[in-house]
């Protein structure tokens, strides 16, 4: 397949409508989740959209994190700090994600998936980390972590 054919993770996922649509779906299953809701219990009713722009950003899509929400790769990282997460939760958050991305109809391809599943593990681990300090580590002027395709090539396309 041409190189440039390749479409970003976030065109391959469906765009943010798709993006939006995950992250509402697995929020309203996190609030009633009894693991995960404690810890989303003062969670504002825009956070899933914002997960849903940063996941976008990330993912190759617009900068509507950075430049709509305000947000920023530390103030992500904020989020987390200081709220010891368990390895239990992560698993919990992991496992309703992927359960919410079958559900709302995700590309179930192996590439998409694997390069899915490898951010969410990737990013989820980190969350962990970042929970149990209490400062940041990062800067404002961090950017925006980026993600593709990794060593699959590209999407499955039989």
């Amino acid at each position: 397949m041409n190189e440039q054919l390749i479409p970003t993770l976030y065109a391959w996922a469906g765009e943010n409508d798709r993006l939006e649509q995950l992250t509402a779906h697995f929020y309203a299953k996190v609030a009633q989740d009894e693991i995960l809701a404690p810890v989303f219990l003062h969670m504002s009713t825009e956070h899933a959209q914002h997960v849903a722009h940063f996941i976008g950003e990330v993912f190759g899509g617009p900068k509507r994190y950075t430049e709509n929400d305000g947000g920023s790769h530390a103030s992500m990282i904020d989020h987390h700090i200081g709220k010891h997460l368990t390895e239990t939760q992560r698993r919990r958050w992991l496992a309703l994600l992927l359960d919410s991305a079958d559900e709302v109809g995700l590309p179930d391809d192996p590439e998409f998936r694997s390069a899915l599943v490898g951010y969410l593990e990737w990013g989820s681990r980190l969350a962990v980390l970042n929970s149990q300090i209490d400062e940041n580590p990062i800067t404002e002027s961090e950017p925006i972590p980026k993600w593709g395709w990794g060593e699959t090539g590209g999407p499955y396309q039989p």
